[in-house]
């Protein structure tokens, strides 16, 4: 089902797990942006448009990072050139495209969902519901009071009642994130560290992709998940 770690045309290793209908990619973001077969030329311009509003470089190139490796994964599951997918968004709240959960129009089947956090890119594309997210391993979310209000209670408080409550939080933070990207709870949900890019990632549904794998590392430790 899997066929492991692998290197994607010349330069640098971007990691990447597949199934027969799924594709999962966690990187750097300089990983990305010096990847052979992506460049910012293959974004849309209403994708340009939007990157023109953010100031910061580095939030920038995160943001490109995603948005490219998400097309990344689209062509390793369709067979397309990255230039040949063409995702776009739409907004489950007020129905209006241009933000919100990316979709792949070409393809209905399929689901797609990418995330970013200073220097790190994820991306995911497999049929059905499907949602990505990744955070720094050394981020610590909070207040407490805040993810009460955005978490279930019972699922903070015990996170906080471990031996080590700041990486428990973290975990909880990118499952809960995966599982409202791809929209349901009814999905397999798996998580794990990505050591070679120092990175919590959830995974949520992607037909059995369950992980990118480091190239670099050993393999881990099965991820937690249901």
């Amino acid at each position: 089902m899997s066929e492991g770690p692998g290197r994607l045309g010349a330069g640098p290793t971007v990691s990447y797990e597949k199934s027969p209908a799924s594709v999962a990619l966690v990187a750097t973001t300089a990983e990305v942006l010096a990847h052979p077969e992506l460049d910012e030329d293959l974004l849309a311009p209403w994708e340009r448009r939007r990157l023109a509003g953010i100031r910061v470089p580095r939030r920038r190139d995160d943001v490109v990072a995603a948005r490219l490796l998400l097309r990344l994964c689209a062509s390793r599951v369709t067979g397309l050139p990255p230039r040949g997918v063409a995702p776009a968004q739409r907004c489950p709240g007020c129905g209006r495209d241009g933000h919100g959960r990316p979709y792949l129009p070409d393809h209905p089947g399929l689901g797609a969902s990418y995330s970013h956090a200073d220097g790190l890119a994820a991306a995911v594309v497999g049929p059905g519901p499907v949602g990505i997210d990744v955070e720094p391993l050394t981020r610590r979310p909070g207040p407490v009071s805040v993810l009460r209000r955005l978490l279930p209670h019972d699922e903070v408080d015990a996170a906080r009642a471990g031996p080590d409550p700041g990486p428990a939080l973290l975990r909880l933070w990118v499952r809960r994130e995966a599982l409202f990207k791809a929209g349901t709870d009814d999905v397999r949900l798996t998580e794990w560290t990505d050591r070679r890019c120092a990175a919590v990632v959830a995974l949520a549904g992607a037909d059995g992709a369950h992980r990118a794998l480091s190239p670099a590392a050993p393999a881990p430790a099965p991820p937690s998940g249901r």
